[in-house]
């Protein structure tokens, strides 16, 4: 993939991203590791990586961050769960700056290959409108009607890099991202996803003794969950790949919310009192990955079972809960 081995990862601060950093260092890569927010706010800092705080955004920056590089992986998003990208539209489509200004910055510079994190999100809200969904295959983009705000702005940026490898000959990559999950992610704030807030929300109920959660929507809608390693061996492994079409990452294990309480209630040795609430966000009712083309052309696809990466994300989020709640009870006493 790379002669000289300098890899940018834009958004390295973020849950991914910092998953992505060791695994690129481990493999022996010198990453720079760049992300708007201040340093002590990352997800995960790496001591191996050249750590830069910037706002990719900026066209000025975006070229300062990829000088010298070989390859540019952008996952920088303003983004986060449901109730995030439901309620802040405006804000996620701002993210089409950073990637317009990396895609030019990049070509400026000969980067000899560039990543692209899309997202299922791009899918026609009319082909997820049952919990019985039919897989989404990757031709089903088009017609476009994907999901407002955060959709669009990803469909729009695929487009970019594709063109962008039509009219400048920049290599592109682009990978469908289907609701990543793990350790080292956000967990509460109002930009969590639904594994990480089902975690926290028993973890709560077990410190707290109260055994009463709520779930958002009937927890019947229906979703696919992958783990954060298969996320990122996707990644690599479509980034080295001559694949110039976007691909499904997901899982094509599919749950309905109500199972995803039951598996983290299971792990944790609770039984809940569900609360539903009807009128909070819950997006469409029913999305599945269809993987079909990444077996075809990778011989390969995510394969952690549900059961298996949420043992490891309870763990890690209960912690992170009880800490939290340790650190409030010390200011109190």
């Amino acid at each position: 993939m790379s002669s000289r081995g300098i890899v940018v990862v834009a958004g390295g601060g973020g849950f991914i991203g910092g998953h992505l950093v060791a695994r690129l260092l481990a493999d022996g890569y010198h990453v720079s590791s760049v992300d708007i927010k201040p340093l002590d706010e990352w997800f995960q800092v790496h001591t191996g990586a050249e750590n830069r705080v910037a706002d990719l955004s900026s066209l000025a920056e975006a070229r300062a961050a990829v000088a010298g590089a070989d390859v540019v992986y952008n996952l920088a998003a303003d983004m986060g769960g449901i109730g995030f990208i439901e309620n802040f539209k405006a804000q996620c489509m701002l993210s089409v700056l950073i990637n317009t200004h990396l895609l030019l910055a990049s070509r400026a510079a000969g980067i000899q290959r560039y990543f692209y994190a899309s997202s299922a999100c791009i899918y026609p809200a009319g082909r997820q409108d049952s919990p019985e969904v039919v897989p989404l295959a990757e031709q089903m983009a088009y017609p476009a009607m994907p999901e407002d705000g955060y959709g669009w702005e990803k469909l729009f940026s695929e487009r970019m890099c594709r063109h962008f490898t039509e009219d400048f000959a920049l290599p592109t990559r682009v990978a469908r991202f289907h609701n990543v999950y793990g350790p080292h992610g956000t967990w509460r704030g109002g930009r969590e996803k639904a594994p990480a807030a089902i975690c926290r929300k028993v973890a709560e109920a077990i410190l707290l003794d109260n055994s009463t959660i709520d779930i958002w929507g009937d927890g019947l809608q229906t979703r696919s969950f992958m783990y954060i390693e298969d996320c990122v061996e996707g990644i690599v492994r479509i980034m080295n790949s001559d694949i110039d079409e976007p691909l499904n990452l997901g899982s094509s294990e599919l749950v309905t919310i109500r199972q995803l309480v039951d598996i983290v209630s299971g792990i944790a040795g609770l039984q809940p009192n569900c609360r539903y609430q009807l009128d909070a966000p819950q997006g469409v009712r029913g999305r599945n990955s269809d993987n079909t083309l990444i077996r075809a052309r990778l011989g390969w696809e995510p394969t952690t079972s549900l059961v298996d990466g949420l043992a490891e994300t309870y763990a890690w989020v209960y912690k992170e809960v009880s800490d939290a709640y340790a650190a409030r009870v010390g200011q109190c006493a």
